[in-house]
């Protein structure tokens, strides 16, 4: 299933073809292709090069793993995300390396991190979806994050599957044209709010 998005203006076609299915396909990924995300992750710009991503991966190779990572959704979002074949908890490390103090730009850079994961995950015909929706106190209990660090968002990575495979309410979703806003009303020349 294909949902291009539809640009004002032309956009590269890596970034018309992604978007965040909820149907994901019996298939697992190469352990190779799963490390060159994470590689694409790794080389993303940040902050005084501090690079304060760190990624909780998970994989249905390892059911118990799995499973645990899972526990963490909010019951919609483990629904349809149980079928994806790899499940990640983003993290971002709070304070900068070199002096201890706080970086404000951590999610920021984290962000930046993820979209080169996912786009090089489009690259090759796999698709991400991120969810806010998960419990980071949890997550921060199971997988023992320390202080200084923050579960910032979870991530179903997988092949495109059958949406007809989803409960009728998550077919809905899935089926729904993608809409954004047009850029005039997020892109300001002069003062905040007009153009």
């Amino acid at each position: 299933m294909e949902k291009l998005a539809n640009p004002q203006y032309p956009i590269h076609q890596l970034l018309q073809q992604r978007w965040s299915p909820l149907a994901f396909a019996d298939k697992q990924i190469e352990a190779e292709t799963l490390h060159s995300l994470l590689e694409a992750a790794r080389w993303s710009a940040s902050s005084y090069n501090e690079q304060p991503w760190h990624f909780i991966v998970a994989t249905q190779e390892n059911p118990e793993e799995f499973s645990k990572l899972l526990s963490c959704l909010v019951e919609p979002n483990q629904v349809w995300a149980k079928n994806a074949p790899v499940l990640m908890i983003s993290v971002a490390k709070l304070n900068f390396e070199k002096n201890g103090q706080p970086n404000r730009h951590a999610f920021y850079d984290l962000g930046g991190a993820v979209c080169s994961l996912v786009i090089q995950a489009t690259s090759l015909g796999l698709f991400v979806h991120q969810m806010a929706g998960f419990d980071a106190s949890k997550a921060r209990d199971l997988y023992s994050i320390p202080e200084g660090y923050e579960a910032v968002s979870a991530i179903a990575i997988g092949y495109p599957g059958d949406p007809q495979a989803l409960p009728e309410q998550y077919q809905q979703r899935e089926f729904a044209p993608r809409q954004r806003k047009p850029q005039q009303e997020f892109v300001f020349t002069n003062t905040w709010g007009k153009n």
